[in-house]
């Protein structure tokens, strides 16, 4: 029973350690790559070709001295991006690996239960910060990810309705022939941007409107409780690329062809901030209620009368 229990603990550490160290080199692929969109170099002189630029921003924001604010909620302003953070890594826990000990045979709820709580962690950053600028980027980033939730969790119940199962195990083996990606294809391209109102990317970062919130819910935050927001979000983006390449993409296989993928799907993420310039709120609400609710509500009854006539012919 022990050896089973160090396993687990083992085996969720060896998964921590990854996704940090795959959120320290998306940064610098996305510094990297916004460099040369702009036409300059980016971090190089770090390392070999600037690879060590991501650790010592690293070393230096928790090596920072951490301001106290003399009017915040304080114990609850501190312990946020802690919170936040936990929850970015504890979402990965449901990434379906052959050789983890850890089986979810209710992933997809998992993960939209988790992607609920992260809202939670927004709202008290801004709020309890007590600054007129995070409270309102805090309600703004709230209103955004609790729309698009809406429209996310219709999406992954089309391709869950196609399966009968919220296990992603399974979206590999009903994804040997043909993806998703093919067969659900404006589902498809409304859950990848989606996924960027979720994780507050542009060209849906209205949290961090520096024109007129000065970047929004986490301007009070300095040293290591912005590096830990930082890293969430950036932890977040991983999480939903691995998502929609398990969903849509041909499921997930310990083969480089998967990790491809990803990476891909994360280039993606960078190159739309690369070359998108930031939507209007208002617009953003008008996609989100007027158009991807009902496409997505449209397409859920239809895949649930194809499952039901499947079930009649046989």
């Amino acid at each position: 029973m022990m050896i089973e229990y160090m396993n687990l603990f083992i085996g969720g550490l060896i998964l921590i350690i990854g996704v940090m160290i795959g959120v320290a080199f998306l940064v610098l692929l996305e510094r990297k790559l916004l460099g040369y969109i702009q036409i300059r170099k980016g971090p190089n002189k770090l390392g070999m070709m600037g690879l060590l630029q991501t650790f010592s921003d690293a070393i230096k924001l928790f090596t920072k001295e951490q301001i106290y604010l003399n009017y915040s909620n304080y114990m609850v302003y501190y312990i946020s991006p802690i919170l936040n953070f936990m929850m970015s890594l504890i979402i990965w826990m449901v990434i379906p690996y052959y050789f983890n000990m850890f089986m979810f045979n209710l992933g997809v709820l998992f993960i939209l239960s988790c992607l609920s709580l992260g809202v939670y962690m927004l709202l008290v950053s801004g709020w309890s910060s007590n600054s007129n600028y995070s409270l309102l980027g805090g309600l703004r980033a709230v209103a955004q990810t609790i729309s698009y939730e809406v429209s996310l969790a219709l999406i992954l119940m089309s391709s869950v309705i196609l399966i009968m199962d919220l296990n992603l195990f399974m979206y590999k083996l009903y994804q040997d022939m043909i993806w998703f990606f093919f067969m659900m294809l404006p589902l498809s391209l409304c859950f990848l941007s989606s996924m960027m109102a979720e994780t507050n990317r542009t060209p849906f970062d209205f949290a961090e409107g520096e024109s007129e919130l000065v970047s929004g819910f986490n301007i009070e935050y300095s040293s290591g409780g912005f590096a830990l927001i930082f890293l969430a979000e950036y932890s977040m983006i991983l999480f939903m690329s691995m998502m929609f390449v398990v969903v849509y993409m041909g499921g997930y296989s310990m083969s480089l062809m998967f990790y491809l993928k990803l990476v891909f799907i994360s280039f993606f993420f960078i190159w739309v901030r690369g070359t998108l310039p930031r939507y209007r709120y208002d617009k953003l609400m008008y996609l989100c209620w007027k158009i991807y609710l009902p496409v997505s509500l449209n397409y859920l009854m239809f895949f649930l009368g194809l499952k039901l006539m499947f079930w009649f012919c046989l």
